[in-house]
């Protein structure tokens, strides 16, 4: 393409000088090359599904570990018996209520330490990454669910009574009564630590940077310059003489 203006025609790309969309010329001073996909800082799809299946184990099996906490820390209800049932040794007491608070209460902690640790060793995972940090989460609560009953008291409370004997004090089974509540506390916990350190913290997409650029709008916003530029091309000149009329 030329540009025309009666008397003057002059290439819009300068002679010798490659034109600003060449696929050979080289990259302009500033410019940085883009990431590879695949590599650490942006895993491909196949690796980040590898680490999203290594997250959801290694959470669901920390939830032995609750499980086994909430054995040790969940208070007891004691039951009695007599010829012919068995009743709570205290009506009004509230250990059945403080069994699910220290099952939630540790749920809640766990799901930090779960987001926390996810953050930090793969702080540039992607959506399923986050995805298996939640379904591990809640395969973990109900891991730790089935095993604190399992390693607790047993469920037949009419043989534990009458091994204990008429009038004897002995432990009710642990159970949750809020068992959603108690389940999605970990999940949940998990999602928000997870969210909030992402925005405090997570990796922000670089600016491009377009001063290498800046040369091209130099070049075209000045005056077409060497000898295929015109009579009209250069500054105005002065009337022959340098006088004007008197």
């Amino acid at each position: 393409m030329a540009w025309h203006d009666g008397t003057v025609t002059a290439p819009l790309t300068p002679p010798h000088q490659p034109g600003p969309h060449d696929p050979w010329q080289a990259p302009p001073s500033g410019s940085h090359p883009a990431p590879s996909v695949g590599g650490p800082d942006h895993p491909d799809t196949a690796t980040e599904i590898r680490q999203a299946a290594v997250v959801l184990v290694l959470v669901a099996l920390a939830g032995i570990v609750l499980g086994l906490l909430w054995l040790w820390l969940a208070p007891r209800v004691p039951l009695i018996s007599d010829d012919t049932a068995v009743f709570l040794e205290n009506s009004e007491g509230e250990e059945a209520i403080g069994a699910d608070g220290t099952f939630v209460l540790l749920a809640l902690g766990f799901g930090a330490l779960s987001a926390a640790a996810v953050f930090w060793r793969l702080r540039r995972g992607g959506v399923l990454v986050v995805v298996g940090l939640a379904l591990g989460a809640l395969l973990a609560s109900l891991v730790a669910w089935r095993v604190g009953i399992w390693l607790g008291p047993s469920s037949d409370v009419v043989a534990r009574a009458r091994e204990a004997g008429q009038g004897v004090t002995f432990d009710a089974p642990l159970e949750l009564h809020s068992v959603g509540v108690a389940v999605l506390a970990w999940p949940f916990a998990a999602m928000g630590i997870h969210l909030l350190l992402t925005a405090a913290f997570g990796p922000r997409d670089v600016e491009p940077d377009w001063t290498g650029y800046s040369g091209y709008g130099s070049y075209y916003d000045g005056p077409v310059q060497g000898p295929l530029a015109g009579p009209g091309s250069g500054p105005p000149s002065s009337p022959a003489g340098g006088g004007g009329a008197a």
